[in-house]
């Protein structure tokens, strides 16, 4: 299996698609998608753009939908939910599709959804998704990070250095490391694994969760390391079921 990380959806080749895709967006989209998977969401739907989710969203029982959406860090007005992990409690999502759209994480979604395999990876679900790359064994698997407005993340680069740490120490040798951006994440994630949380409110955006409200909650759950089994995975293009 050959593993390659691209920081944000920009910097990934338009083609060939990869055997399987992994999209990170630590803080906080696909940590949010993998506990409202996991409390019970029915799936969750994603989107770029706000018109096409708003028309999505108008055609679904309303009582069986949530919109969750946020820009800059901020929930959207006319939303029912932001984007935080510790909102989508099982008494909210169950059973429900969530139509959600945020500032980075949908936009890296939708570049990759043609792959055959797309997944989504926060730090909660590292070893449920490290499992699922091992027993279905991709020869070419993406992971693309969402960063912020197209720059950069650090936190999205632990997550991708936390995955390939694992498939490392599991894949008793099927693992390669082909790009020195996977080969620099996998150094990050080595000098930050015993405190991971920390290098979340180090990032750059952890410091603005930071300066635009209290986000202990968040930032506790999303460096919640192997503490999920679920695996959001893409059932088809932009909608994302347990598996």
């Amino acid at each position: 299996m050959q593993l390659a990380y691209f920081h944000v959806a920009a910097d990934a080749p338009e083609k060939p698609m990869p055997d399987a895709a992994v999209v990170i967006d630590v803080l906080r989209a696909t940590t949010t998608i993998a506990w409202a998977l996991h409390n019970g969401a029915e799936a969750v739907q994603t989107f770029a753009d706000l018109d096409d989710l708003r028309s999505s969203a108008s055609k679904w029982n309303p009582s069986k939908r949530l919109l969750i959406g946020e820009r800059g860090g901020q929930k959207l007005k006319g939303f029912d939910l932001g984007n935080s992990p510790v909102a989508v409690v099982p008494e909210l999502v169950k059973g429900k599709r969530l139509f959600m759209s945020t500032t980075n994480g949908t936009k890296s979604l939708q570049r990759v959804r043609e792959a055959p395999m797309l997944l989504t990876l926060s730090l909660p679900n590292r070893s449920a998704i490290a499992k699922r790359l091992l027993r279905e064994k991709p020869t070419n698997i993406w992971i693309l990070g969402s960063g912020w407005e197209g720059s950069y993340s650090l936190e999205d680069s632990l997550a991708a250095g936390a995955l390939a740490a694992f498939l490392l120490n599991e894949a008793n040798g099927l693992v390669s490391l082909v790009n020195d951006e996977i080969t620099a994440a996998f150094s990050l994630w080595n000098q930050w694994k015993h405190d991971p949380e920390a290098c979340l409110r180090e990032a750059t955006h952890g410091k603005r969760l930071v300066g635009i409200g209290d986000h202990d909650a968040d930032f506790k759950c999303c460096a919640d390391l192997d503490s999920l089994s679920v695996v959001p995975s893409q059932k088809e293009p932009g909608i994302l079921v347990p598996s």
